[in-house]
C-alpha cells in the first residue's frame, strides 16, 4: 500500500482560499449587473480587489510562485470586472 503524506502549510491553504473567494466576488458583481444587488455585489468586489490586492504584498515572503499566483488572481479579477465580452465592437 502507498501511502501519500504531503506537508500543506494553512498560511498557503488560507492564500489560496482567499483568492477563490475574490473570484467568486468578481465573477458574482458581473453576474448582478443591471439586478438590484448590482451596488451591494460591486462593493463586495472592491473590497475583494482591495483584500486580494494586499494579498500579493504578504504572498512575496513565499517566494515568486506565490507572488506572481496572487498578481494573477488579481488581474483575472480586474478583466472579469472590466471586460465587456457582450458589446459588438
Amino acid at each position: 500500500m502507498v501511502l501519500l503524506a504531503v506537508a500543506v502549510n494553512q498560511v498557503l491553504c488560507a492564500v489560496g482560499a482567499v483568492q477563490v473567494l475574490g473570484l467568486i466576488a468578481a465573477a458574482v458583481a458581473r453576474l448582478a449587473e443591471g439586478t438590484r444587488h448590482e451596488r451591494g455585489c460591486q462593493w463586495l468586489c472592491i473590497l475583494a480587489l482591495g483584500v486580494v490586492g494586499m494579498l500579493c504584498g504578504f504572498a512575496i515572503q513565499f517566494g515568486p510562485d506565490a507572488a506572481a499566483a496572487c498578481a494573477v488572481t488579481l488581474m483575472l479579477m480586474t478583466m472579469i470586472s472590466v471586460v465587456d465580452f457582450r458589446s459588438g465592437g
